[in-house]
């Protein structure tokens, strides 16, 4: 089954949570100091919050799926449709580990492509206390403008 997926960069870490909890009458399932994950239901959406992302708001979306096998359909689909994709690998990003890949829409949006294996004890390559700046968007640059930066492992 796929799941939409929404990150937002936020300037207060506590003040999203407060906020988002009160909008989906859900606390996070997984909350670190800046970082918060909600696997919605209703609607169906793994909605994310950082304070590590390139700019507040929207930072980047995507599709998250529940295997590999379904990982490589999307990723065939994107393929068959001639766009430009950038398959990232496994990485690690926000406090998981996942295999990836990144295509760019029409109005220059991030869009990644991904499935998590596990959660990480790091939002990044890196401890996140060491992290200079977001994971969010792909190790080499093919047609992604994603403010998230590029920290060498994509994320989310």
């Amino acid at each position: 089954m796929k799941r939409l997926h929404i990150h937002v960069g936020v300037d207060n870490i506590d003040n999203a949570i407060r906020f988002y909890s009160a909008l989906f009458g859900a606390t996070p399932v997984k909350t670190k100091p800046d970082y918060a994950k909600w696997m919605l239901d209703d609607p169906h959406v793994n909605f994310a919050v950082s304070t590590r992302s390139g700019k507040r708001g929207v930072d980047h979306l995507g599709i998250q799926v529940d295997s590999a096998e379904e990982l490589n359909t999307l990723r065939a689909q994107l393929s068959a449709a001639n766009l430009s994709m950038h398959s990232e690998g496994e990485t690690t990003c926000c406090y998981a580990r996942s295999e990836k890949s990144w295509v760019e829409d029409p109005a220059d949006m991030a869009w990644e492509a991904y499935h998590t294996m596990e959660d990480a004890q790091m939002y990044g390559d890196k401890p996140a206390a060491a992290a200079e700046s977001a994971c969010c968007a792909p190790a080499a640059p093919v047609n992604i403008k994603s403010s998230c930066g590029t920290s060498g492992s994509g994320c989310c």
